[in-house]
């Protein structure tokens, strides 16, 4: 039988990349967007769009509803991937735009899920793919809302793991470190003339999109899938140095990226 995966933040990037490859392997891929020019380039592609704002609750309860009409109410997964980054200093962020960012990153991710939840237990074999970051294992000065976001997900993603186990759903995580797309070109920057921007360092662990492909798959189709994906050298690298290193020693080679 087709496997029918949905895919958030398909209009370019990871959401994109992994869009297609699915495609090819075989999979019934809906693609959501948020704006409507990019659903429709979506179906051009050949998937089925979907359009959806992930920080409009209406816009996530339509799109959940085509979702489940298209799949009679039988989904095989879901790859939570959309977001989006709010950068700068915390004392230039307002309320308002903590509260966008974590509307689109969690609050549209925790509605669309518990939506389609059903349809992934009734698959019988369901799983959930959640985008991360190596911001949601770890801080750094300017991305604290982004950050905030993240480590959210992680927590959430954790608990429903545990919730879902013996439905059969899998939840699995992936945590990018630096990835060559449209993201840094999409941050919001909370002040404009002092725009956060990677350490130059960065470029030379920075690995295209592509760089997903396996992880996602193995998250899909492995009996036993992890519980988190760590992509890149940096990611792999902070997630042992949070384990390893004293608080204060972490916290001095945070300061200086």
């Amino acid at each position: 039988m087709q496997r029918t995966i949905l895919i958030t933040g398909c209009s370019s990037g990871i959401g994109l990349v992994a869009a297609n490859d699915l495609l090819s392997r075989g999979y019934r891929v809906l693609a959501a967007c948020r704006r409507a020019d990019d659903v429709a380039r979506m179906e051009a592609l050949g998937f089925i769009g979907v359009q959806l704002d992930l920080d409009d609750a209406a816009s996530v309860d339509a799109a959940a509803d085509r979702v489940l009409e298209i799949t009679d109410h039988r989904l095989h997964a879901l790859f939570n991937n959309g977001g989006f980054g709010q950068y700068g200093p915390l004392s230039s962020v307002t309320r308002q735009q903590l509260e966008k960012q974590f509307s689109t990153n969690l609050f549209g991710t925790h509605q669309l899920t518990m939506r389609l939840l059903p349809a992934l237990q009734a698959s019988g074999n369901g799983r959930i793919v959640n985008t991360s970051s190596v911001l949601g294992l770890i801080s750094t000065p300017g991305r604290g809302a982004y950050a905030a976001s993240k480590w959210a997900l992680e927590a959430w993603s954790d608990a429903l793991r545990l919730e879902v186990r013996d439905s059969g759903v899998r939840v699995s995580l992936i945590e990018p470190g630096p990835i060559s797309t449209r993201f840094t070109d999409n941050v919001h920057q909370g002040q404009q003339d002092k725009p956060v921007r990677n350490p130059g360092i960065a470029a030379r662990f920075t690995l295209p999109p592509e760089a997903i492909l396996p992880k996602l798959r193995h998250a899909l189709e492995s009996k036993h899938p992890r519980l988190r994906y760590p992509v890149t050298l940096v990611a792999w690298a902070m997630s042992l140095l949070k384990r390893l290193l004293p608080g204060w020693i972490l916290d001095r080679i945070l300061r200086s990226n």
